[in-house]
């Protein structure tokens, strides 16, 4: 492992923000990782996994780790389940895409999501009506107070709507270095009624879909709404759906009778975030080197050389719009550096 000097982290973020880093190293091992962690000499780090859930707005005064952790296998298994631990830095659709040729059932819903895995349980990361807890069994994490690593369980991640122990009391302090899942080998449970994917396993005349037909649909879907970024920098969905209280929706409804919504409990429902920004106008706007995607109005795009902090302010102009005009706070969902 070698430590490198005012290295540009371009390459390192999916928004393509050509911020610098005073210091860099890559890991792939956790002999290498515990080492450099303990070295005094630079204690600010930052921790960079696939780079899809962060806006850098400003280059970075101290040492950035890329996570580079590497490996995927099976822990344990029965007749109708297998335990699949996959390493940190495993690219997460690639992950995906092993356990649908494998045929392994429950992430395929979650095909094409930018990033690696190390960090899907900080995020909860979900799609089309699956999250990660629904097939979360634990994780593993180093603590960068005490070097030691710990085992997290389900429970113990607290995982909320895109949200997670590892956002809240635990932020900044362990580095997540293996996930394990736990999916189906038969029997698999099928998720399609969320979003779009019956019609689009109907467009493909498919009755009777497998977790594959299931993954093509999601990636399709993708594809066409969601820029890739290594044509166009941007980090997915830039923003959370709101959940409000249903006394209010009830009262946003009779302005906006066209408002989509859905259930969250008796007392609340999630509004599209992409319906408020494109009903706002944001969508397709563009600000020079910046702006809102055409097809998606949840991601926000860098088409070139924007700085970090461009993007910034286009995202609370966003927000305090969506404030005025529904009176609906909406809340990053990308980390803000």
């Amino acid at each position: 492992m070698q430590i490198h000097n005012n290295i540009s982290l371009k390459p390192y973020n999916t928004f393509g923000i050509d911020a610098h880093a005073k210091h860099f190293a890559t890991v792939s091992n956790i002999e290498e990782l515990t080492s450099v962690l303990q070295l005094k000499t630079y204690p600010n780090k930052l921790i960079l996994g696939g780079g899809s859930n962060m806006l850098l707005t400003k280059d970075f005064d101290g040492l950035a780790l890329h996570i580079n952790l590497k490996g995927i296998a099976i822990v344990s298994e029965d007749d109708t389940s297998v335990i699949v631990e996959a390493q940190a830095g495993e690219n997460w659709h690639e992950f995906v895409l092993w356990c649908l040729k494998q045929d392994f059932g429950g992430l395929e819903n979650l095909s094409l999501i930018p990033g690696n895995v190390g960090t899907t349980p900080i995020q909860n990361i979900g799609a089309y009506g699956i999250e990660i807890k629904d097939t979360f069994e634990s994780c593993d994490g180093i603590s960068l107070n005490t070097f030691e690593t710990k085992t997290f369980t389900k429970l113990e991640c607290k995982f909320g709507y895109r949200n997670s122990i590892f956002k809240q009391d635990y932020k900044g302090q362990y580095i997540i270095t293996s996930v394990r899942f736990k999916l189906t080998k038969k029997n698999h449970k099928l998720n399609i009624n969320y979003g779009t994917i019956a019609n689009e396993l109907e467009t493909k005349g498919i009755k009777n879909p497998t977790i594959q037909d299931i993954s093509k649909a999601v990636i399709a879907i993708r594809e066409s709404k969601l820029p890739n970024p290594k044509d166009i920098g941007n980090s997915g969905s830039f923003f959370k759906n709101p959940v409000i209280e249903k006394s209010q929706f009830n009262q946003l409804i009779k302005n906006f009778p066209d408002m989509p919504n859905y259930p969250v409990s008796e007392q609340n429902v999630k509004v599209p975030a992409g319906w408020l920004i494109e009903k706002a106008g944001f969508k397709g706007k563009t600000f020079g080197e910046y702006g809102v995607h055409k097809n998606q109005a949840l991601v926000l795009v860098n088409y070139g050389n924007a700085k970090g902090s461009d993007i910034l302010k286009l995202s609370k102009l966003i927000q305090k719009t969506i404030e005025r005009l529904f009176n609906i706070s909406i809340e990053a969902e990308v980390n803000i550096l």
